[in-house]
């Protein structure tokens, strides 16, 4: 979903400091940036016009007030335009769809306005496909610099498959329910794990069984002390969780998603403690010691966790050991085990 979306930088600082803005963009990775030209600048600028019109046969720029609006930017699409700079007026959202929806067959790329990360991430999930692009009107390299970091963690989740070393009943603990606001599809689950850098793909509830139901919005997601990725790249502990917080979806084939979630229920059940390995790392997760809950493995099939054994292979998410502070990394010396 987020494969090729850029950030385009239309900065709102006064002259005497747009060179330095724009240099500190560029350090950030923007390469493309809106604003009228400044002399002594050297930026790639990306002019915008007032209306739908053609510049260099390639770019318009139009806000959306009312259905002629669209009717307008489809035609430009039909003529040929190449990128459009959509801004809404007082509904954001169902023109955006309605926009995405009819030009998805045309090629043209929609950037929209956006001033914060609260702006960006619906935006970017528009009828699940998205805009390709956000328009950021800035005055901050604080703000340019937590949308960048938002859109590197969306696009860098990576699994692998961890050899599981260990499997044994762990006693009893407090786990925790994740449901959410989304229909879950098979393959598809949250990041959990003992360890913040060794982060197992637990799967939905999706499959049901012959004594339970289908819970395609559940993720039976482990211990309260386990760690969850958020979409920011952060973690949480699963106790954490509540109401309202968004979270990362992550598929078998790396794909991902945002969902709300509407409930978190901590019950008091039976553990079970699976460890694996992955070059070098080792890390593990406790989970529900329940027929309902299971990991994922190779070929997105999803296992049991009352029949995964030493030996099976699962799919994690691993990376370099770093330590944590509130959820955020910190280069610092961490043992956990």
């Amino acid at each position: 979903m987020f494969e090729g979306k850029e950030v385009v930088v239309e900065p709102t600082v006064d002259v005497k400091d747009l060179g330095s803005f724009l240099d500190g963009a560029r350090r950030l990775g923007i390469k493309k940036f809106v604003c009228e030209p400044v002399e002594g600048v050297d930026a790639e600028f990306l002019q915008p016009v007032e209306s739908v019109e053609k510049v260099g046969g390639l770019v318009v720029r139009k806000k959306i007030v009312d259905k002629m609006d669209l009717e307008d930017l489809v035609s430009a699409a039909k003529s040929g335009v190449k990128a459009m700079l959509v801004e809404a007026s007082d509904w954001k959202i169902i023109p955006l769809e309605n926009l995405v929806a009819e030009l998805q067959s045309y090629g043209s790329r929609i950037y929209a306005y956006a001033s914060s990360l609260s702006d960006v991430r619906p935006l970017l999930t528009v009828l699940e496909r998205g805009v390709d692009g956000v328009v950021l009107r800035a005055s901050s390299i604080d703000v340019v610099k937590q949308i960048i970091d938002y859109l590197k963690v969306m696009a860098s989740v990576n699994l692998v498959a961890v050899d599981v070393l260990e499997v044994r009943e762990a006693g009893m603990g407090e786990r925790v329910c994740v449901d959410t606001s989304s229909l879950l599809c098979l393959g598809e689950g949250l990041l959990v794990g003992s360890r913040s850098n060794f982060l197992f793909l637990v799967h939905n509830e999706s499959f049901g069984s012959k004594f339970t139901s289908p819970r395609p919005f559940r993720v039976n997601a482990g211990s309260v002390s386990s760690y969850i990725l958020m979409p920011n790249g952060k973690t949480k502990y699963l106790s954490e969780l509540e109401a309202g917080d968004e979270v990362l979806i992550v598929s078998a084939k790396g794909a991902l998603k945002l969902a709300t979630v509407g409930r978190v229920k901590i019950e008091r059940r039976p553990l079970i403690l699976v460890k694996a390995s992955f070059g070098g790392e080792v890390g593990s997760v406790l989970l529900q010691n329940a027929e309902t809950i299971a990991l994922v493995g190779e070929g997105e099939r999803f296992i049991p966790v009352t029949e995964v054994k030493r030996g099976d292979r699962v799919l994690a998410n691993v990376v370099d050991a770093k330590g944590r502070h509130f959820g955020s990394v910190v280069d610092e010396f961490i043992v956990e085990r």
